[in-house]
């Protein structure tokens, strides 16, 4: 594993300390329930902690919203909010890793409020997520191969995100605004990227892991360029930047930008940044995002 200076990051937990944990759990005696009936049709599962709704965005789409958050008194200060992209298919893992964090562990992992974004059906990857991700294709042969869905629309999807979805999370939920992070894989990742360069100070923490660098004959390395200018010629506050990819990433390209970019970033630590990155061992493109889930809390609940 690979960690610039400014920032540490522990991926892995002695699993010793696990099971004693777990077994720990279940010698505590449980108190009397009543036995509880299980539909015979099979109702779905409820996750606990959990809520849900749909929101109109500016620019003409429907959002699915998915929240998990701790119960019982905020902090004074507010929840710390993680905020992660493609919701349908990362919801579920960042949710019960918050709340398990509660039973094994006293680090307040669990402490913070996960809002996921996604789309109004079951598809774990909707192709509207290619037009809110991305900036419009100019790479012809890209652009025929993606015909058929629509791209361009990532400053419409990052307008939604802050300008819209944050006041509404802060009017439901007592939050802290000024530790607000973003998780995104793929081209999710690019995205989180486009928003660091462009925005740097939105958010506390960006976690962007298996980031889609590639994309469009690496054209988000223009606006990488801009923002380095920019932030060596008058250093100013930029998120804590977080990078994690997958050894056995399909694309070995992946892994490769995503080590360079790495090392880039590392040599701007003097002018403000801090970053980590890590390439984790035995991991697929698609695997990646189940391992970045408890780094990634971390990395949130990292302070200042």
């Amino acid at each position: 594993m690979k960690h610039s200076s400014a920032v540490h990051m522990t991926f892995r937990v002695g699993f010793h300390i696990v099971i004693a944990a777990f077994f720990g759990a279940l010698a505590a005696p449980a108190a009397a329930q009543a036995p509880t009936t299980v539909d015979p049709a099979g109702a779905p599962y409820v996750m606990p902690e959990t809520e849900v709704w749909d929101m109109d965005a500016a620019h003409g789409e429907r959002y699915r919203i998915y929240v998990s958050r701790p119960d019982g008194e905020a902090p004074e200060n507010g929840y710390p909010v993680l905020y992660v992209l493609d919701g349908n298919a990362m919801f579920a893992g960042f949710a019960e890793a918050r709340r398990i964090q509660s039973v094994y562990f006293d680090k307040g992992l669990d402490k913070m409020i996960v809002v996921a974004i996604g789309y109004p059906n079951t598809e774990l990857y909707d192709g509207r997520r290619l037009g809110d991700f991305t900036p419009p294709i100019k790479t012809p042969e890209l652009k025929e191969t993606f015909a058929a869905y629509p791209s361009g629309k990532r400053d419409e999807f990052r307008s939604f995100l802050l300008n819209q979805l944050r006041p509404e999370i802060a009017r439901r939920y007592s939050v802290n605004k000024k530790r607000q992070s973003l998780f995104g894989h793929s081209l999710g990742g690019l995205f989180a990227l486009h928003v660091l360069y462009t925005q740097p100070d939105a958010f506390h923490t960006i976690v962007a892991t298996s980031p889609s660098i590639w994309w469009d004959n690496q054209s988000i390395l223009e606006e990488e360029r801009a923002f380095t200018v920019r932030l060596k010629k008058k250093p100013f506050p930029t998120s804590r930047v977080v990078l994690l990819t997958g050894e056995l990433e399909e694309e070995e390209v992946v892994v490769g930008d995503t080590i360079a970019l790495g090392k880039r970033m590392e040599a701007l630590s003097g002018y403000g940044l801090r970053s980590g990155y890590a390439v984790l061992d035995k991991e697929t493109h698609i695997t990646v995002p189940a391992r970045s889930v408890t780094a990634t809390m971390r990395a949130v609940m990292q302070r200042p």
